[in-house]
């Protein structure tokens, strides 16, 4: 067997113990799933009537709440992977006749996967309140890879929390700045024009807000600009540099 083939094989099994954690232990991923919904319908149904957007301010929030939370999910992975540090799981993985790089990436894909299903059900409960696209099928595609990459960014970062945290709650802590932070000082929740100049500059410019911005355009049909490539250039930056500082981090470790 050729050593990618033994590589690929090791992921898929680490995937599957992920997967398999994950239904043992639900309440990580119901926690990531409620959080978000719960944001939603605060914001929508207690500040939605306040907060002037031009438009249906459901339809406004839904974006942000769905980058919020792939937020979240990473958030989880993080956890998860650090209680595996710290119980000795990682270290006896390492004796074992298995590639390093699959014991992280199988995390990453088992993390990206959760989140996508948890996407699908924000969005569910979010069209059942009022939320109404109006984007077609393509660019339903763009917004679901789009998101996609994302949580694929954002899980590599967390899986370096994971390894560097001394606990599983400092690693959850140490995952508070992309889980609340930046999607409140990015276009989320209100439109950056409407923030003082300095925080406005930091919110236009913040990944989020380009992110966020893209799925708009995406899913209601609004301008995207140089958004998209925006978004998509940070989410691969992100990316290499969550992989680099991981794959590092797992060998110090």
């Amino acid at each position: 067997m050729s050593t990618a083939s033994h590589t690929l094989r090791d992921t898929r099994t680490m995937f599957r113990r992920d997967t398999r954690l994950s239904l043992r232990n639900p309440m990580m991923t119901i926690s990531g799933i409620i959080s978000p919904i719960v944001m939603f319908l605060l914001l929508n149904y207690v500040f939605g009537g306040a907060v002037a957007t031009g438009g249906r301010y459901v339809d406004y929030l839904v974006p942000g709440i769905l980058v919020m939370a792939v937020g979240s999910g990473a958030a989880t992975t993080a956890v998860n992977l650090s209680a595996d540090v710290h119980e000795g799981i990682v270290a006896r993985f390492r004796t074992m006749a298995i590639a390093r790089s699959a014991i992280l990436g199988g995390t990453v894909a088992g993390s990206v996967i959760r989140t996508l299903i948890s996407l699908t059900l924000i969005t569910g409960a979010a069209l059942a309140v009022g939320f109404r696209p109006h984007g077609n099928a393509l660019a339903w595609c763009g917004a679901a890879g789009l998101l996609a990459l994302a949580a694929f960014a954002l899980t590599w970062i967390a899986v370096g929390i994971g390894i560097i945290a001394k606990t599983a709650a400092g690693a959850n802590s140490l995952t508070l700045p992309f889980q609340f932070l930046l999607p409140f000082l990015s276009s989320a929740f209100v439109s950056p024009a409407t923030m003082p100049s300095g925080l406005r500059w930091f919110a236009d410019n913040n990944p989020y807000t380009h992110i966020i911005d893209t799925l708009r355009g995406l899913l209601l049909g609004g301008p995207i600009g140089s958004h998209a490539a925006w978004a998509v250039g940070w989410s691969l930056a992100i990316a290499l540099l969550g992989f680099a500082w991981a794959r590092s981090a797992f060998e110090k470790a």
